[in-house]
């Protein structure tokens, strides 16, 4: 288990691209259903522009996010990016709708996807990017080798991987370097926890989606809301500080449309748990998580 009383406040996507590790997920920047553009265009350019002012170095998005819209903002605000900035972005989903998502994996696909992104985000190489989830109907290994291959042609600098298990890494490692991992986990829904123990071991980056998601464990009277309590802090801040605490490879990437809230989440880096103070929210959530 790592400290708990102080963590690293940066870490090394692929061993070279260093970044602090709360970072930006601009998922939400969207609109509803995570479809079509946001309500409040100017208020979602000012969300992205202020996270960089915050010091924000690690951005995650989708070709699919929108489709195409959380692109189009995060250039529209950003361009020229910040040179220590880190755009991650993915392809491997397709939209039919608000809410819909569509598994598409075939080389062909993958291939034709990162030339939208790179368009969209104004981009000749991709920092990272990010294998969306595995798809049925093709073989795992035949997605991978795409991705290496848009690598090996310059358009991406690190590959990652997302909604996978172990095996899944396993098998992409014996054909690419894998820089990141992106899984659903937070206090509420730890089960991924053999992927991040994987990740840690074999120092990959570990980026939580959905990171706030803490079940009943938030409510008044629970053990993080004593832990809040007890520091100053939001429930929502203490999830996050609890996520920096589990491992020095985590990379959360909390996502909103509000300014308040982005300064919010970000104030969590700040926030260092006692040991005594993480192993009551740690067992509490192991309880949950049955």
């Amino acid at each position: 288990m790592a400290d708990t009383k102080t963590h690293p406040e940066t870490f090394s996507i692929g061993g070279d691209l260093e970044v602090r590790r709360l970072g930006f997920g601009a998922m939400r920047i969207t609109g509803d259903g995570i479809w079509g553009p946001p309500k409040d265009h100017d208020a979602a350019i000012a969300v992205v522009k202020r996270a960089v002012e915050l010091g924000v170095q690690l951005i995650d998005t989708a070709d699919s996010y929108g489709p195409d819209v959380s692109e189009e903002l995060l250039a529209e605000a950003l361009l020229p990016y910040p040179q220590d900035l880190v755009i991650a972005t993915k392809a491997g989903l397709t939209r039919s709708g608000p809410n819909e998502w569509h598994p598409k994996g075939d080389p062909a696909y993958i291939k034709q996807a990162i030339e939208g992104s790179r368009e969209r985000l104004g981009l000749h190489r991709i920092d990272l990017y990010q294998s969306h989830t595995p798809d049925p109907a093709v073989p795992y290994e035949d997605t991978i080798r795409a991705f290496e291959e848009l690598r090996e042609d310059g358009f991406v600098r690190h590959i990652g991987l997302s909604n996978v298990t172990v095996e899944h890494i396993q098998r992409a490692l014996e054909i690419v370097p894998v820089a990141t991992v992106q899984n659903r986990f937070n206090l509420g829904d730890r089960h991924s926890e053999d992927v991040l123990d994987f990740c840690e071991a074999n120092n990959i980056g570990f980026i939580p989606w959905f990171p706030l998601s803490a079940g009943d464990l938030d409510a008044q009277g629970s053990v993080v809301a004593d832990v809040a309590g007890e520091l100053g802090a939001t429930t929502s801040q203490v999830a996050l500080a609890w996520l920096l605490a589990r491992s020095p490879v985590m990379l959360p990437i909390p996502g909103t449309g509000s300014i308040a809230h982005l300064e919010e989440n970000l104030g969590a880096a700040d926030i260092d748990l006692s040991p005594e103070q993480f192993e009551r929210i740690n067992d509490a959530s192991l309880a949950a998580n049955g």
